[in-house]
């Protein structure tokens, strides 16, 4: 079940928000919080590499890094778009609302694969200061980082160190994982097998959804698989739905050297 050539190595969790405004945000937060959950429950280390905070509440995005054994090949499971409905605590008529949120998931190998370089003179580099909530943590300096491929035109930036230089290294890392995985989309679109399960991020192709209103359920609707457990789920017990997931794509990404 874990015999893709990454399926080994660490991994970089990418959570936008989607349709939904504030809801939609504030839910992208709630799933960055059950990721880091399900990797502390692991013993996994957990590390935010970039957050771009909502304007009202909740997040717009986050990328986290998840260090720990077969790391990738669990969590590329999550690859496509959360669903949500609730009853809104945004909504002063305490409305049900349905929000979106995507999830992309990259494998980690470092910032040196033997198949992949990157070149400097490839690269714009754009320095800025980092975003925060203020007070004491607020960055005086130009420590966050910005890389922009030119060949692909990727982007990828990371401020959550409060050196430049580690900033610098942890964006290309970010940059590499991307790298790699448009990679391996051109390989999938020539043999349409590399990694089969992946959905087009998109609204209206949901993997999984979260119902806490008017009763409580997880469904996976590429498995099937549902749960009344939310809390827990919500709180990073995804491991059910990972295996099944596994066990249904019972079939090992080909080795693609």
């Amino acid at each position: 079940m874990l015999g893709g050539r990454f399926d080994a190595t660490n991994a970089i969790v990418s959570v936008n928000a989607g349709a939904g405004g504030v809801d939609s945000q504030d839910w992208a937060q709630m799933l960055q919080r059950m990721y880091q959950r399900w990797g502390e429950r692991r013993g996994f280390k957990v590390q935010i590499l970039d957050l771009q905070d909502g304007e009202q509440a909740g997040i717009r995005s986050v990328e986290l890094a998840i260090e720990g054994e077969y790391a990738y090949g669990h969590l590329r499971s999550e690859i496509g778009v959360h669903r949500l409905v609730r009853i809104s605590p945004f909504d002063a008529n305490a409305r049900r609302q349905t929000s979106f949120a995507s999830v992309m998931v990259l494998p980690d190998v470092g910032d040196d694969d033997a198949e992949i370089e990157i070149n400097d003179a490839d690269l714009r580099v754009d320095t800025y200061r980092s975003s925060g909530a203020g007070g004491q943590h607020v960055n005086k300096t130009e420590s966050a980082v910005r890389l922009t491929h030119l060949p692909t035109g990727l982007v990828v930036a990371c401020q959550m160190e409060r050196s430049q230089h580690k900033n610098m290294a942890t964006a290309r890392r970010m940059l590499m994982a991307k790298l790699i995985d448009l990679e391996q989309q051109k390989r999938e679109a020539e043999r349409n097998s590399l990694e089969g399960e992946k959905k087009k991020i998109e609204w209206g192709s949901q993997i999984r959804s979260y119902v806490l209103q008017p009763y409580q359920q997880v469904n996976d609707h590429r498995t099937e698989l549902k749960s009344s457990a939310v809390n827990a789920i919500l709180d990073g017990d995804l491991d059910i739905f990972m295996e099944a997931f596994l066990l249904q794509q019972s079939q090992p990404i080909p080795d693609t050297h």
